[in-house]
């Protein structure tokens, strides 16, 4: 993510959310998984990732998209989480096997819009999930 491509209001937010969705092969879903594991799991224990979920398009397996929620701002994503050297074996992985470009969405919470049910995540946390 390129901070000089964010538009400025993006700066403003004190938190954030971020969904991104990549586009590969169907043949190299499993080769993507396995090289995003060690990131995910880097990227979710960190103290300011409030939430991060991956998903997968059950018609098209080779879009996948993800969800990260976050409590500090994008000034300070880009400046000490982007950089952090987990993501390097990840993006060096993964960014060849992309067959279109990665989209990215920054979105704000909504006070007074935030649900969960006790269970939502019951056998889908990390370590947990089986495919």
């Amino acid at each position: 993510m390129d901070p000089t491509q964010m538009p400025p209001e993006w700066f403003t937010l004190p938190s954030f959310a971020l969904h991104v969705t990549i586009h590969i092969a169907p043949s190299n879903v499993e080769k993507f998984f396995a090289a995003m594991k060690p990131a995910f799991e880097a990227c979710a224990n960190e103290p300011e990732c409030l939430y991060f979920e991956i998903f997968q398009d059950p018609v098209d397996p080779g879009k996948i998209s993800w969800v990260e929620n976050w409590s500090k701002g994008l000034e300070w994503f880009a400046k000490h989480q982007m950089t952090k050297e987990y993501y390097k074996p990840y993006l060096e992985a993964t960014e060849p096997m992309f067959i279109k470009p990665r989209e990215f969405k920054v979105l704000k919470r909504v006070e007074g819009f935030v649900s969960s049910k006790k269970g939502n995540f019951q056998g889908a946390l990390a370590g947990e999930y089986k495919n």
